[in-house]
């Protein structure tokens, strides 16, 4: 069976970028499509030009990554022709064609579309591209353009205009921002257009933190603003980014450091039967799998969920505290506001303070009564509502792992007792 029939099925009916490699792991080409697997199954077709049979030929390793809309999925394209030149790419490396993006460089450089490059060496403009869809990339500077904002006038107005008021430009016409301060915000634009995301996000979490530091709270807001929108736009592309899921948790809960150890604890049961829970430990963001516990339920019993975690919350605990080890920063609950409320107390009866928080999945149903929630509700205790955490903000990407990560070690754990009961190994 060849490479494509047999990952075929794996990939996802989703907007995106896919990657064709030799058996070298050249990269041979690089395409977009709106439907990834579609677009995959048509170089599976009989009538197919000689240059693709050529190419189908070739084809030892497929490779994707999902975007969440083509105009994304075009700026990707894009760049990682740029940056590996493709032998079967060779509309997109002919560049009379298509359109560019154009950064000039000047004290505040213009950010604009062009459908040519300047000759000449008087003109040191930076050009990303060429894309193949102008609509497309229109929309795209738009999304980076709210994102971020930039100048795109020719010549310099004396007063701030519309975009301005629109959040759109900093308006450095008016003085409203430095030469220096504006060129950070081009270099976060570049990386983003050469796809360097991890790059970009690493920068960006390191000037919040100092923004923050420096008690810039309004600055640093607009950083956080600025991280989640890439968060939204990269979904699929971004990898894990620990130490700016670790900062974005902290200043959500108000801790007064990174959560660096975190403990999380699931229970589970069937009908009452082989009751367990686990608990899984991550180390800055990481998950730090000599740390993990699993604990048999002893003293609790029928169902009694909320029991059950202030019983392994106890055995935990309080082994930490005769043995002075250090408590975690943050302790996580698969659960409601129930099980937070009985793991505060089992807490507070140790005599120990340490930060809470539960994470429990959106109801299957709704019914009448019924709020409707789409995503994931975060309880923590001291507040009467569930925490309002954008959905594609990193913190809220790191609970949930943290949560699936806990469920995943628990629901294991369980297995192996009622393996171990059936068959009796």
């Amino acid at each position: 069976m060849d490479i494509i029939a047999s990952k075929l099925k794996k990939i996802p009916r989703k907007c995106g970028v896919y990657i064709f490699k030799d058996k070298a792991g050249n990269v041979l080409y690089v395409g977009k499509a709106n439907d990834l697997r579609q677009r995959v199954k048509s170089y599976r077709a009989r009538l197919l030009s000689s240059k693709t049979q050529a190419l189908v030929l070739k084809i030892k390793e497929l490779s994707y990554i999902l975007t969440p809309s083509p105009a994304e999925a075009q700026i990707l394209e894009a760049s990682l022709i740029k940056k590996y030149q493709p032998n079967y790419n060779v509309s997109l490396r002919d560049d009379k064609s298509f359109p560019f993006i154009r950064i000039t460089e000047e004290r505040f450089p213009v950010v604009s579309i062009c459908r040519k490059k300047k000759r000449g060496r008087e003109d040191r403009s930076l050009y990303f591209g060429p894309y193949t869809n102008a609509k497309l990339l229109r929309q795209a500077l738009k999304t980076i353009r709210k994102t971020f904002g930039f100048r795109s006038c020719i010549n310099m107005p004396k007063q701030p205009c519309l975009y301005f008021r629109l959040k759109l430009c900093p308006a450095p016409c008016n003085d409203k921002i430095s030469s220096p301060e504006y060129k950070e915000i081009i270099e976060k634009i570049i990386l983003f257009l050469e796809s360097r995301y991890e790059e970009l996000l690493d920068k960006l979490g390191l000037k919040m933190r100092q923004l923050a530091g420096q008690q810039d709270f309004e600055e640093a807001a607009k950083i956080r603003d600025q991280i989640y929108a890439l968060s939204a736009i990269g979904r699929g592309i971004l990898l894990t980014n620990p130490n700016l899921e670790l900062e974005d948790l902290r200043q959500i809960l108000k801790l007064g450091r990174l959560p660096q150890r975190i403990e999380a604890f699931d229970v589970s049961n069937i009908s009452g039967k082989e009751a367990t829970a686990s608990m899984v430990s991550f180390k800055a963001g990481l998950p730090d799998k000599d740390n993990y516990r699993r604990f048999r339920i002893k003293s609790t019993k029928g169902i009694d969920d909320y029991q059950m975690l202030r019983e392994v919350l106890g055995r935990r605990y309080s082994r930490l505290i005769n043995e002075k080890i250090r408590l975690p920063d943050l302790v996580v609950i698969d659960g409601g506001r129930g099980h937070l409320s009985a793991a505060d107390q089992e807490i507070k009866k140790l005599g120990i303070a340490i930060p809470l928080l539960s994470i429990a999945k959106p109801p299957r149903k709704t019914g009448p009564g019924m709020a409707k929630i789409k995503a994931e509700t975060i309880y923590v205790k001291d507040k009467k509502r569930p925490l309002a955490i954008p959905e594609q903000a990193p913190a809220l990407n790191l609970l949930r792992r943290i949560r699936d990560e806990a469920h995943r070690f628990a629901l294991s754990y369980h297995h192996i007792l009622r393996r171990k009961k059936t068959i009796g190994r």
